[in-house]
């Protein structure tokens, strides 16, 4: 990508987005298109097309989409259906009518079947069932994942997915009851230690593994693979099955190849914040997935690995937690 190149980052302002704009800013790209969702309804098919044919973007990352954690899936999956197969459907083909050289498709771990092999290989895509708490938002990233196949496969397009593993950072999302785990813990222990509580119950048994990507290594990653040769590019841009009877969508995964136990992500948590009372779990809430590993070794196979170790992510976290004062 040129350093002048018109780049257009939906989603600026979430966690995925707002890392990624802040890598291009540090690398010298000095011609970003941001909109909040004030400014453009990425669900509104008009204003998306037209927003694309006056701003004649070269380069998209998409990384829009309506976004939570276990409670906020159960309570709103039509939304999560519904908003994201609206916002990436708008996108994706207003990216190919005005001749967007490259976009990259942010999706998530959980397009993955509940229980496919571990750790997940790109192949494992729709192998089995999904994760009942989160299958909305998972069939609706699955689609994308197919939209940019198709669209490459009919169009020549050059659309690629990407799926990170859990992710957290600054600009994370604490709200009480629709935050992912980490700003959920974080918020939680910070509580529990300003309001001086005995004891911190966190959610199912603490056995489940996961692994955790911090943003901006996520975000180095999307710039990594968008700045690719056309040759290495293009070879991760899946193929046609009926031509070469192999199942190769256009899908790579971003993690840090290693994961940990809720239990022991907890006590992390507990010891950042300096939060010196006991914690507990509440076994009668669900645990999800019991391990969502990611293999990332074909991302590591093109000269990129994940460079922050969990302890110091958590820290920066907690940092910008306590920074813009989310209570």
């Amino acid at each position: 990508m040129d350093k002048n190149a018109k780049i257009y980052v939906a989603g600026h302002r979430g966690l995925v987005g707002s890392a990624i704009v802040r890598n291009l800013q540090a690398a010298g790209y000095t011609n970003l298109l941001l909109r909040t969702h004030a400014e453009l309804d990425l669900t509104n098919q008009v204003a998306t097309a037209a927003f694309f044919e006056t701003e004649k973007p070269e380069y998209v990352f998409l990384a829009a989409a309506k976004v939570g954690g276990i409670v906020a899936n159960n309570t709103y999956p039509a939304e999560f259906i519904r908003d994201n197969l609206l916002i990436q459907s708008n996108i994706i083909h207003s990216a190919y009518v005005n001749q967007v050289k490259r976009l990259l498709f942010l999706g998530s771990s959980c397009i993955y079947p509940k229980l496919a092999p571990q750790p997940m290989r790109e192949e494992h895509l729709l192998t089995g069932p999904l994760e009942p708490t989160n299958r909305p938002y998972a069939l609706a990233k699955i689609a994308g994942v197919e939209m940019c196949w198709s669209y490459n496969r009919q169009y020549g397009t050059k659309y690629l997915a990407a799926m990170p593993t859990n992710l957290y950072g600054p600009g994370d999302n604490y709200h009480p009851q629709n935050s992912h785990v980490i700003p959920a813990l974080i918020r939680k222990f910070h509580e529990a230690k300003v309001n001086g509580a005995n004891t911190v119950t966190v959610w199912g048994t603490g056995t489940p593994k996961r692994e955790f990507l911090y943003s901006d290594d996520m975000a180095d990653a999307c710039v990594f693979l968008m700045n690719l040769p056309d040759d290495k590019y293009q070879s991760l841009l899946g193929s046609d099955e009926s031509k070469t009877g192999k199942f190769e969508p256009p899908l790579i995964n971003i993690g840090v190849g290693h994961d940990v136990s809720i239990s022991e992500l907890a006590q992390t948590v507990s010891t950042t914040v300096a939060y010196t009372g006991s914690i507990a779990f509440d076994t009668s809430k669900p645990d999800g997935t019991p391990r969502k590993l990611m293999n990332v070794s074909l991302l590591n196979s093109i000269g990129w690995k994940a460079q922050t170790a969990l302890s110091s992510g958590i820290a920066a976290a907690y940092l910008d937690f306590q920074r813009f004062d989310h209570l």
